[in-house]
């Protein structure tokens, strides 16, 4: 029996609109009936998540920014992670041969130097959005992540140059198809959830998590039920063949699996 389950949220939790489908939330009310712990593991940023569990009357554990940060319930911070000052330093003052975006988080927000208000329809329910500044004016010492948007080829192409410049000094990963991301070395949501299950008691095989896009692999790898959306990336379903692929996000599938589960735990599940 689980006793954490760990959450995804774009291309996972929330429907493609971003939105948190109705019989999804009455599904992780069930699971808090049940003594389940749940943890929300985003690429978003803490404050917009406080934001939503506020307006959801969720109790659950944030692992954000990729495992940069991780908050209890009641927002005590229990571990964070921030790029090396030296390699927020490269990445932001450095010109690189691409035509994506770039966007610096730390704990006061998200920065760009670019207005794309398209960028915000994925924050429409939350109302959180960038600040537009000169974030080569940000000091390096107070760098979290980096990310850039794009086109999923010319971030390809982006990966090959920060690894030349950074080498192992960062972690690289993508988050989305449109959204690579420079995080702290050994930063990912597999290690922070190691670090909250450790406070928490549990061991790794009492948790489960779902997840679609490579900044999940670490922790679907990580836990005793790890779960592949039928919406993820091809890079994750490859790179984790061993690992069952339930429904699409956009018909709310992990509600639907958790319902069977809770419901009929003996029963073997199918996505249809």
């Amino acid at each position: 029996m689980a006793r954490l389950a760990a959450f995804d949220m774009d291309g996972t939790l929330l429907l493609p609109d971003h939105l948190l489908g109705e019989q999804t939330l009455k599904t992780l009310n069930r699971l808090r009936e049940r003594d389940i712990t749940l943890a929300f593991a985003t690429g978003r940023h803490a404050l917009e998540m406080r934001h939503l569990l506020n307006d959801l009357s969720l109790d659950a554990f944030l692992i954000t920014g990729n495992g940069t940060r991780i908050h209890t319930h009641q927002g005590e911070l229990l571990h964070h992670a921030d790029l090396a000052p030296d390699v927020a330093e490269t990445v932001i003052h450095s010109h690189w041969d691409t035509a994506s975006s770039m966007h610096v988080f730390n704990d006061e927000g998200w920065f760009t130097q670019n207005d794309l208000p398209e960028l915000l329809n994925a924050h429409l329910f939350t109302g959180f959005r960038y600040q537009v500044c000169d974030v080569k004016r940000i000091p390096a010492h107070l760098v979290t992540k980096i990310c850039f948007c794009g086109e999923h080829d010319d971030l390809c192409r982006l990966r090959i140059q920060l690894n030349e410049a950074l080498g192992d000094k960062a972690h690289l990963c993508f988050s989305a198809h449109h959204c690579l991301e420079v995080l702290p070395v050994g930063c990912n949501k597999g290690a922070a959830l190691v670090i909250l299950s450790q406070h928490l008691g549990y061991g790794l095989q009492e948790c489960m998590a779902f997840g679609d896009a490579m900044n999940d692999r670490e922790m679907l790898e990580a836990v005793g039920y790890g779960f592949i959306m039928g919406n993820a990336m091809a890079q994750l379903k490859a790179a984790l063949p061993h690992l069952p692929v339930i429904g699409h996000c956009s018909t709310q599938a992990v509600s639907h699996y958790l319902t069977h589960w809770l419901d009929f735990p003996n029963l073997t599940y199918s996505p249809e």
